[in-house]
């Protein structure tokens, strides 16, 4: 009896990784007028960005289906695994509903955990879990560590535009309104599944400083891993990871944004996840 690690495709961990870790991930879907497609299977990150460009339409996303979480979980079950799953915030996706749905027709031992986050700083939070995998410790125990340690997530990132997030109805007209004004940069935050807008600064490079700025400010633990993404065209992402690497000392994880969080946020986007000192 072993236990099954599961997550969705919004942690950026892409399929190739995640057969070699012994991590399922579901894949949330992106919808396009010409079809649906398969965050991190039927698109990459590169090829999203290329077609969002060109889309007349802007796409939107969709969960996972209870009957596809139904099929993972059945898999787990038949082996006498235990599963966790750690989704995407219940506040940013139904996911979390449709795999409650699916565990109702089961009587395994399955724990369905919010992160209260997505992207980076979800991927953080899988870590931890696979990381406690290999050390042995139980299910239960696992839970009851990922339940603290999310708590601790924060998110800062600034984002070119909020456009793509008040379309897709993450943020409200009146908080988009901070980044209308020509060549300002929203700076955004997320934790403890609430997504606002902290501040804005003119430029890329007062952006990037200022997201940095506000991490350190609020205490990064060092000790814990660290990850930043970035959305759309990696060149300009660069100054930001060297900014980081100078700044903060290290980074551990570095993602590009994949098709479902990038459909709302747009490219030109770079973000910081890490876990706070203290609570």
């Amino acid at each position: 009896m072993g236990i099954t690690i599961l997550t969705d495709s919004t942690s950026e961990i892409l399929p190739a990784e995640a057969r070699k870790r012994n991590l399922v991930v579901i894949p949330i879907k992106t919808v396009f007028e010409d079809g649906v497609y398969l965050d991190g299977i039927d698109l990459t990150a590169e090829t999203f960005y290329e077609k969002q460009a060109a889309a007349k339409k802007l796409p939107s996303t969709t969960q996972p289906s209870p009957m596809e979480f139904e099929d993972l979980f059945r898999e787990a079950v038949e082996r006498g695994d235990s599963i966790i799953a750690i989704l995407i915030a219940e506040s940013l996706s139904g996911t979390i509903q449709s795999a409650n749905i699916a565990r109702s027709n089961f009587e395994g031992e399955i724990y369905v955990i919010d992160s209260e986050c997505t992207t980076i700083s979800l991927r953080l939070l899988v870590e931890l879990a696979l990381e406690l995998r290999e050390k042995g410790l139980s299910a239960g125990e696992i839970v009851e560590e990922l339940e603290k340690a999310k708590k601790r997530i924060k998110l800062y990132a600034y984002v070119d535009t909020l456009e793509y997030l008040r379309k897709g109805g993450r943020l409200s007209n009146t908080a988009a309104f901070a980044g209308t004004l020509l060549d300002v940069k929203p700076i955004i935050y997320l934790r403890d599944s609430e997504l606002g807008v902290k501040t804005k600064v003119r430029g890329v490079k007062n952006a990037q400083k200022e997201v940095i700025r506000l991490a350190l400010e609020d205490g990064i633990d060092t000790d814990m891993p660290i990850a930043i993404g970035y959305s759309g065209n990696r060149d300009t992402f660069e100054p930001f990871y060297e900014l980081a690497v100078d700044t903060v000392g290290k980074i551990d994880y570095v993602s590009a944004i994949g098709s479902v969080i990038g459909a709302h946020v747009g490219p030109g986007a770079g973000a910081i996840a890490y876990y706070k000192k203290d609570c």
